[in-house]
C-alpha cells in the first residue's frame, strides 16, 4: 500500500485481458499526488441479479434473512434491497426494475448485459463486486478512467453524489476493482437501512491473475479492501455473523 498522500494506478495489471478489459494492458503508470481524502473505504458489497426477486431468495438462502426494499433509482432504472453489515457498511442486492424508464445511457454494475448477468449468475457467481467511497473522486479518477470508468453525477436533474461507470456500463476489471462513489461529504444514511444483526468479517476475491490483482491493489490507498487469492475464475465470497451464526455469501 501506498503512504497516505499519494495514489498510484497502473494500467498494466499482468495479462487478465480475457477477462474484458484488453485496453488497459498497454504500458502506463500514472502517480498522482493526493490528499487523505482520497483514500477509498469499503462501503458496500454488491449482489448483481438478473431479477430482484432471485437476489432476496439467494441471499435468504445465505444468510437466512429476508432484506427489506430498499430503493429506487430512477436515474438508472434500477432497484434494491439493503442490510447493514456493521458501521456504515451495507449489502445491496440490486437488478433491473422492469417498471422503470430507461435510463438514457448504460446502466451501472453492467445491468445492461442482461446475458452476463444471467450467465455469472448460473454459474454461482452472485456477490460479484463492490463499491469503495472517497471525498476527492476527481483525484482517485486522474489518469485511471479505463480502470475505474468516468465521473457521473446522480441524479441528473439535482446530484447528491458522483459514481464511477465505465462507458459501456461494465464492471471495474471485470469486477476485479471497486466502482467509486463519493457523496459529496455527506455519509451514507444508515437509519432508513435495515439491521437484521449481520456484521462483516471478511471477503475475499478469487482471481486467475491474484498476484497482479494484488500488486494492482497495493497501488491504491484502500481501507478494508478484499483478501485476493488464486482462483480459476474472478468470484468474491463473504463470511458474515448472522443472528443464525457465521454464514457465507457467494
Amino acid at each position: 500500500m501506498q503512504p497516505r498522500g499519494t495514489l498510484r494506478c497502473r494500467g498494466q495489471v499482468g495479462d487478465t485481458s480475457r477477462y474484458g478489459h484488453p485496453e488497459l494492458y498497454g504500458h502506463r503508470d500514472v502517480l498522482t499526488s493526493t490528499s487523505p481524502n482520497a483514500m477509498l473505504k469499503l462501503d458496500h458489497l454488491s449482489v448483481i441479479a438478473p431479477t430482484l426477486a432471485e437476489g432476496v431468495s439467494h441471499v435468504r438462502a445465505c444468510l437466512d434473512l429476508d432484506v427489506p426494499f430498499g430503493q429506487r433509482h430512477g436515474y438508472m432504472g434500477t432497484y434494491n434491497h439493503l442490510l447493514q453489515l456493521g458501521d456504515t457498511v451495507y449489502l445491496e442486492i440490486v437488478a433491473v426494475d422492469p417498471d422503470a424508464e430507461g435510463p438514457g445511457r448504460t446502466r451501472w454494475f453492467g445491468l445492461d448485459d442482461r446475458a452476463s448477468v444471467r450467465a455469472h449468475w448460473d454459474a454461482g457467481r452472485r456477490l460479484r463486486g463492490w463499491v469503495a467511497r472517497t471525498d476527492a473522486i476527481d483525484t482517485v479518477l486522474a489518469g485511471c478512467e479505463s480502470i475505474f470508468g468516468q465521473k457521473v453525477s446522480l441524479p441528473w436533474t439535482d446530484p447528491s453524489m458522483d459514481f464511477s461507470i465505465p462507458e459501456d456500463g461494465s464492471l471495474p476489471l471485470g469486477g476485479a476493482a471497486p466502482s467509486i462513489i463519493d457523496r459529496r461529504g455527506k455519509p451514507r444514511s444508515m437509519a432508513t437501512m435495515a439491521d437484521l444483526g449481520a456484521r462483516l468479517i471478511s471477503f475475499t476475491l478469487e482471481h486467475p491473475d491474484a498476484a497482479a490483482i494484488r500488486e494492482f491493489y497495493r497501488t491504491l490507498v484502500l481501507d478494508r479492501p478484499p483478501a485476493i487469492v488464486e482462483g480459476s475464475v474472478p468470484r468474491y465470497s463473504a463470511k458474515i455473523e448472522t443472528p443464525g451464526g457465521t454464514r457465507e455469501l457467494f
